[in-house]
């Protein structure tokens, strides 16, 4: 596996946008070469950041993907008056489209962000999301969280030792956590990198407020989900199999619900399919969007 992209040419490679509530970060790979395609809108997850897809973004080159850090979450702000709502994300990311003159474009969210997706879909059938969406894939994210096995790390920051937990939250602590998510080995400098990402501008300290996603996913179960099952677009799941968290059986629920979808699986891949296995990712799912794109015209 290569080396992953370095925090600092990674933030010379993007911008900050300044927002109402803060700044930030985010990446437009748009180049001629890639103007006749659908763009892609990348969604990360919980506790990392778009970093995450930096491999998968070079692998991408005749695509033009707009990617962004959450409030909260790597390069940009992280303040503490702040609901870290999946709403107020679903903002953020129409904010940063709106910047980037998107008005069609795919949607690849990996765990947290496949929520922020699902808000979407459920925008859409309301007729309140402001750009088309060409398709959806949803990769590894406890949608159906009454399925997921979360971590002790999960556990602990939505207890009432949340802050506590928060504070002994260190370099040592978190590698650890993380190796257990993944299937295969992964790097120290992408450990590193994912660490030093959540842990600037008093990253740790914001996590009991950034998990609180986690609650919003049951209390808006019917939206969310109500708005999946009846989904007219092209859809496509695509999971690791060996993921302890997100589980296999949330996949084939979600590929079982959606009309239509499409159902792959990694069988050696566990919660981070775009850092253990970049390669396979990009090859599945641009297969995935040419499709899409080649039936759209």
């Amino acid at each position: 596996m290569s080396t992953p992209i370095s925090i600092e040419a990674w933030r010379a490679r993007g911008k900050f946008l300044s927002t109402h509530d803060g700044e930030v970060w985010w990446l437009d790979t748009g180049t001629p070469e890639a103007s006749a395609a659908t763009p892609v809108c990348i969604l990360h997850g919980f506790p990392t950041s778009s970093h995450d897809f930096s491999r998968f973004i070079d692998l991408a080159k005749s695509r033009r993907v707009i990617t962004l850090d959450f409030f909260g979450f790597g390069l940009s702000d992280k303040p503490t008056e702040f609901g870290y709502s999946l709403f107020e994300h679903a903002d953020t990311v129409l904010a940063v489209l709106k910047e980037a003159k998107i008005d069609r474009a795919h949607i690849f969210a990996h765990d947290m962000g496949t929520s922020v997706a699902t808000e979407f879909c459920a925008r859409r059938e309301r007729g309140l999301l402001p750009f088309e969406m060409a398709s959806l894939t949803l990769m590894n994210g406890s949608v159906h969280v009454e399925m997921a096995d979360l971590t002790f790390g999960q556990i602990a920051l939505r207890s009432p030792l949340a802050n506590l937990f928060a504070k002994l939250n260190n370099a040592r602590t978190f590698k650890a956590q993380m190796k257990r998510i993944f299937a295969k080995p992964v790097s120290e400098e992408d450990l590193d990198a994912m660490w030093s990402l959540m842990a600037r501008a008093d990253g740790p300290a914001r996590l009991p407020q950034t998990i609180r996603y986690v609650e919003e996913r049951t209390r808006f179960r019917r939206r969310w989900i109500g708005a999946l099952e009846r989904l007219d677009l092209p859809a496509h799941i695509a999971w690791g199999r060996l993921d302890p968290v997100a589980v296999i059986a949330i996949a084939r629920q979600l590929a079982s619900e959606i009309p239509n979808a499409e159902l792959t699986i990694w069988d050696e891949v566990g919660h981070y399919p775009q850092v253990e296995a970049p390669d396979v990712v990009a090859k599945t799912v641009m297969a995935f969007w040419d499709k899409v794109d080649s039936r759209a015209q």
